[in-house]
């Protein structure tokens, strides 16, 4: 009998333990929030955290306060044990030096934003030599292949601290790949290192190195010019955008999307749909910004019309699918202040299937029209659900931090939780 019990024993998490308190199994407490029981279970095992619109109900069933909640979810939320790089910082087993020049001894954590700060540096000398680089192994064109797989991966699930640590020895020795065999294998070479750059740009921009980003994108300019890849040239186009909206220049950013899309070629081919529509999608954003409606829209149907054939996937590092287009949808109606446009593309929620920094961006810019709507609380629920999907996205996010500003000047009694996300992502 002793050792049944042992067997039956199972951990019960912050969360599970609240249901159970509150007179819930997981088959009851599902009929009551209409949702499977599978659902209630990996809530229960933190695999998966309730959505901002299962919240209220959970917390009425839970008789608990929407704060006491989320301090719930965020004890109860599991992380792989094998993963040395979390929301707050990296473990570390040897001193080392952080950004701030504090040592940082064994087994404690540097936080992810020292990590990246510490990392630009090495990466602007990776970049300073890139026609001179230093002597050193270089593996092969498969290997290579699959690091620059890694690499978008990373910066698809924002993993930006692990890349700020990889890339400069990375481009360092894409570099010297570039210089070595024939023709063919140095245009393979330079194909490698323009996707290499957009992931240092990612890290760049995220981290606020406006400079840098630039410096990288007209660098993507170059390589992919070397490597004779018209797509790679309408993934050049897409992330320059970013230069433009740094900027304000939204003609600019309309003009040079509207030619990158005239030079997609074999619209025939799934991946030359998928940078077709990718750039359509872009497109739409930047109409949205500039309050052209007419025009936005028709950038997604264009985009729709690309999507019919293409799954969801990524494409040269650019996700791109229906579900993909729907949160697309969403962030023009949000720059155009659509209440119905929001209300259509906010009935969906992002399957999780798709990658952590696309997903939270779903709900930064939902969270943006909860506010213009007036709802302040499920607007404060998306970006903890966007933190919880990205967190080191979210972090550095510029809007994240004008919602969080808005929310704390309309509250006069801000919530603990409120506070505590404030001061996370170091809003005022």
């Amino acid at each position: 009998m002793e050792g049944v019990h042992a067997m039956a024993a199972r951990p019960v998490t912050p969360l599970a333990a609240a249901r159970e308190a509150a007179g819930y199994t997981q088959e009851n407490l599902a009929v009551a929030l209409g949702v499977e029981r599978t659902t209630i279970g990996r809530w229960d095992r933190g695999i998966q955290s309730p959505q901002p619109w299962q919240r209220r109900g959970l917390a009425a069933a839970l008789q608990i306060s929407l704060d006491a909640l989320d301090d719930l979810l965020r004890r109860t939320v599991r992380r792989p044990a094998a993963d040395t790089s979390t929301a707050q910082g990296s473990s570390v087993s040897s001193p080392v030096t952080n950004a701030a020049g504090r040592m940082v001894h064994r087994n404690q954590s540097v936080p992810e934003v020292d990590v990246i700060h510490a990392g630009i540096p090495r990466l602007r000398r990776a970049l300073d030599r890139l026609d001179l680089p230093d002597d050193g192994p270089t593996r092969s064109p498969d290997d290579l292949r699959s690091e620059i797989i890694r690499a978008s991966d990373d910066r698809l699930q924002s993993r930006y601290g692990g890349l700020a640590r990889r890339l400069p020895g990375l481009i360092a020795e894409l570099a010297r790949a570039g210089q070595l065999g024939d023709t063919a294998g140095r245009r393979d070479a330079a194909a490698l290192l323009t996707l290499a750059l957009r992931a240092a740009d990612g890290v760049a921009f995220k981290a606020g190195y406006l400079d840098l980003s630039a410096r990288l994108i007209d660098m993507m300019r170059s390589t992919a010019q070397i490597a004779e890849d018209p797509l790679l040239l309408a993934v050049v186009a897409y992330v320059r955008t970013e230069s433009f909206f740094a900027t304000g220049d939204l003609d600019t950013a309309a003009r040079a999307l509207d030619v990158a899309t005239d030079h997609v070629p074999d619209l025939d081919q799934i991946s030359s749909s998928a940078a077709f529509g990718a750039l359509h999608m872009r497109a739409a954003v930047v109409a949205g910004r500039a309050g052209k409606a007419d025009v936005a829209t028709d950038h997604l149907r264009e985009a729709r019309r690309a999507a019919v054939g293409v799954p969801e996937g990524i494409y040269l590092g650019t996700a791109f699918g229906p579900a993909s287009l729907r949160i697309h949808e969403l962030a023009v109606a949000v720059e155009l202040r659509d209440p119905p446009g929001i209300e259509r593309a906010a009935s969906w929620n992002p399957p999780d299937e798709l990658p952590a920094e696309r997903r939270s961006h779903y709900f930064i810019d939902l969270a943006r029209a909860q506010l213009d709507l007036g709802y302040h609380d499920d607007a404060y629920l998306c970006l903890q659900t966007a933190r919880q999907a990205a967190p080191e996205h979210v972090r550095t996010h510029p809007q994240v931090r004008q919602s969080l500003s808005t929310l704390l000047r309309t509250h006069n009694a801000p919530s603990t939780g409120l506070l505590d996300l404030a001061a996370w992502a170091r809003a005022r």
